[in-house]
């Protein structure tokens, strides 16, 4: 059963992906109709999850289940996953590549390549105030509390 992302309780479980590049205004028009359709049918073992899915900053694809009504089971994470890679191949964008990290840079998502890291840190262009979309956000909750949150709150900590 879809619903709405901004109705979803705090304990919502999500799956965070992040894009390659940013979606262009045409995709994100063909996309979001697909993502509602996928929350919709979405289901574990036969019982339908109390989903929903959304884009955000032209660059997460997000997919979310009250686990309080239905929990995800492995089956039905594996057909998240499953739609994400067919998301992948049709708009020719990576989901899964987790060498890149998003900061938020303006109004913009600013993707650095985990190699360059250790130098934009050196250089001052990345610091413990910097705003970092972690997707290994948990929740809805922690979503609206603190994404993206300062690198320093995350497990880039290390670095500064």
């Amino acid at each position: 059963m879809y619903i709405p992302f901004d109705q979803l309780p705090a304990q919502a479980r999500l799956w965070i992906y992040q894009a390659s590049r940013p979606l262009t205004a045409e995709e994100q028009n063909e996309i979001k109709p697909l993502l509602e359709r996928f929350a919709t049918d979405w289901s574990s073992h036969g019982k339908g999850l109390e989903a929903s899915a959304e884009l955000l900053h032209n660059q997460f694809l997000v997919l979310a289940n009250n686990e309080s009504t239905t929990a995800a089971s492995g089956c039905s994470i594996d057909k998240s996953v499953n739609f994400v890679r067919e998301m992948e191949q049709k708009f020719q964008v990576s989901f899964f590549d987790r060498t890149q990290l998003a900061f938020l840079n303006g109004e913009e998502v600013q993707l650095v390549g985990l190699n360059e890291l250790k130098n934009k840190v050196a250089a001052g262009e990345i610091d413990e105030n910097s705003l970092y979309f972690d997707t290994l956000v948990n929740n809805y909750g922690e979503l609206q509390a603190q994404w993206p949150k300062p690198a320093r709150a995350s497990w880039l900590s290390r670095y500064f």
